[in-house]
């Protein structure tokens, strides 16, 4: 394990150890909070950031995690005809709970609750898609289908 990793790097490092992915985290000397500047420092297509986004079901309040490409915006109402629900922006205390990790940095595995999860059909179009690894300084690369195993994810159309 790095030792110049931050402690939600290192956890996030574990449980994707624990899921039987050998990753590596790059620590960015710039944030890659947004998917803009996340682009930038990976030097990749905005297409190929993964943004963890998280939404509340209605009216179960179930969380959802949607890994969305940074090149697409969630069309709410449409995604959550598709998942027979209507979706709702979950805030920064509830994704915490949902997830163990703050918004910026919310890694698309290896959360504190388990999460239906959902991936941006989008992402296949490419070889490598990289994703946050707990903290808005750290990221990982990783093949979109391999994310989608390791996530148990389910396709959809996102816009």
């Amino acid at each position: 394990m790095n030792d110049d990793l931050p402690l939600s790097a290192v956890k996030f490092a574990e449980a994707a150890k624990a899921l039987g992915l050998a990753i590596t985290i790059k620590v960015m000397r710039q944030s890659t909070r947004t998917a803009e500047q996340a682009a930038q420092a990976c030097g990749c297509s905005l297409g190929q950031i993964v943004k963890s986004l998280v939404f509340r079901r209605q009216p179960s309040g179930e969380a959802v995690l949607l890994l969305v490409s940074g090149a697409h915006r969630v069309n709410e109402t449409a995604v959550g005809c598709r998942l027979g629900a209507r979706l709702e922006r979950a805030d920064a205390d509830f994704v915490r709970t949902a997830t163990g990790y703050a918004i910026g940095g919310i890694p698309p595995l290896g959360h504190t609750t388990y999460l239906a999860t959902y991936m941006d059909e989008a992402f296949l179009a490419y070889d490598v898609v990289w994703a946050a690894a707990g903290t808005p300084t750290t990221v990982f690369a990783m093949a979109p289908t391999t994310l989608q195993a390791a996530a148990n994810a389910r396709l959809i159309k996102v816009e």
